[in-house]
């Protein structure tokens, strides 16, 4: 596969931020926004949560992911929990109320260690500043801008992770990645997408393979978008694509995130993370995990402790789909008027489709799964997978290129 090197500048400002906070003009009150990315590419929905519960929802739907995402939303329930849902009056009464909300958001994905992570953080920024006597006012502003400062760091953290990896790519290296670790995976910027973005823009990287992930196709849906709206040439490979592509010569590294990192380097990352890790031992190709300090467990001495995530069958036994219907005839339209005149309307189907159809401006919105597998097959579906520190190269962190022997004394430092 030939490599031009001439390609166009990337320009990052065309990739939103996946999570802020903001107060809703609807009714002036605080909320946690975020991207959906359920719908993403064909629809661009922007949530704003103001409960706990909302933002809750959302992770576990997966419309914000990504671990490090996770920690920045574990952050922000808790303080729009403050802000909007908790009464109490007293300072004591409120650190209760603000445990119990962390312990709710830290429990609702088990195993990206980041959600707890948010959550014990931004805890023990109140308990530390109650400990120095701030009144309940003073404390409830302190872990909103905290939540916030956190979202800023988060984005810092990986522009230096992508300064710290992009040395490690050869002038035109192609590179194949997994899921999705950009911008999209964390308050801006990315992991694996620091890594990118900061090697192509020093002609380091020239092409992209972009693994489609299976079953909700993270890869095809949010890490193609994010490579074209950047400008960052990338092809689309189905999962199973990729030992062939290796096999071809036209993959110089592998790049992956990480949910948790064992003590030992064991990797927990999203379901076929360790076929790519096994291909690329197998053909000398060089396998990078990119991931923040704050990814890395060391409570864990190795991946057969990681919890991994199962998640509900139907995400493998069909398909979810979302999209815009512009009607390009006066009868269409009235059908579609007719259908939504009351609100969105669900259709059901004897195979047991389930559509919902509902007005958006000027046009029609869908949301659909669709079954294409026999009913009622049994799924297993494991939302993760674990790489031994064995087949990962190196960790690209925000403080250097780290050895599987280096993680322990990293994260304590």
């Amino acid at each position: 596969m030939s490599v031009d090197l001439n390609h166009v500048t990337h320009d990052i400002s065309n990739i939103p931020r996946s999570i802020w906070w903001d107060i809703d003009s609807t009714n002036n009150q605080p909320g946690v926004f975020l991207i959906d990315q359920t719908r993403l590419p064909l629809i661009g929905d922007i949530l704003c949560c103001q409960k706990l519960e909302g933002v809750e929802l959302a992770i576990k739907t997966l419309a914000v992911r990504g671990a490090p995402a996770l920690g920045v939303a574990a952050a922000m329930a808790i303080a729009i929990f403050s802000e909007n849902e908790s009464t109490a009056e007293t300072v004591d009464d409120w650190l209760a109320d603000i445990s119990a909300a962390a312990q709710r958001i830290s429990q609702a994905r088990p195993t990206a260690v980041n959600l707890s992570w948010g959550a014990d953080r931004l805890c023990t920024f109140a308990y530390e500043q109650a400990a120095a006597g701030l009144e309940l006012s003073e404390l409830k502003a302190g872990i909103v801008e905290f939540a916030q400062q956190m979202a800023a760091d988060d984005e810092a953290v990986n522009r230096a992770i992508g300064a710290a990896g992009a040395p490690l790519m050869a002038e035109g290296s192609r590179v194949l990645t997994h899921c999705n670790a950009g911008s999209l995976a964390t308050a801006y910027f990315g992991t694996v997408g620091g890594v990118i973005y900061t090697a192509y823009a020093q002609n380091r990287i020239s092409h992209v393979w972009v693994d489609e992930t299976r079953p909700l196709n993270q890869g095809g849906r949010l890490t193609a978008w994010e490579m074209m709206a950047a400008g960052v040439p990338c092809t689309l490979i189905s999962d199973s694509m990729a030992a062939s592509v290796m096999q071809s010569g036209w993959v110089d590294a592998v790049l992956v995130g990480a949910d948790r990192i064992c003590a030992n380097g064991d990797t927990a990352n999203k379901i076929g993370t360790l076929s790519l890790a096994v291909a690329a031992r197998h053909f000398g190709i060089p396998f990078y995990v990119c991931a923040p300090l704050s990814t890395i467990d060391t409570t864990l001495a190795t991946g057969s402790e990681i919890p991994i995530e199962k998640r509900d069958g139907r995400e493998l036994a069909g398909f979810t789909v979302a999209g815009i219907i512009l009607p390009d005839d006066e009868a269409s339209s009235n059908a579609f008027d007719l259908l939504t005149s009351g609100g969105p309307r669900n259709i059901s189907f004897k195979q047991g489709h389930e559509m919902s159809i509902y007005r958006k401006g000027g046009a029609y919105a869908f949301d659909a799964w669709f079954l294409n597998t026999p009913p009622d097959v049994p799924v297993y579906n494991p939302a993760f997978d674990v790489t031994p520190a064995e087949l990962v190269t190196a960790y690209i962190t925000e403080v250097g290129v780290l050895a599987a022997d280096q993680i322990v004394s990293a994260a304590s430092e």
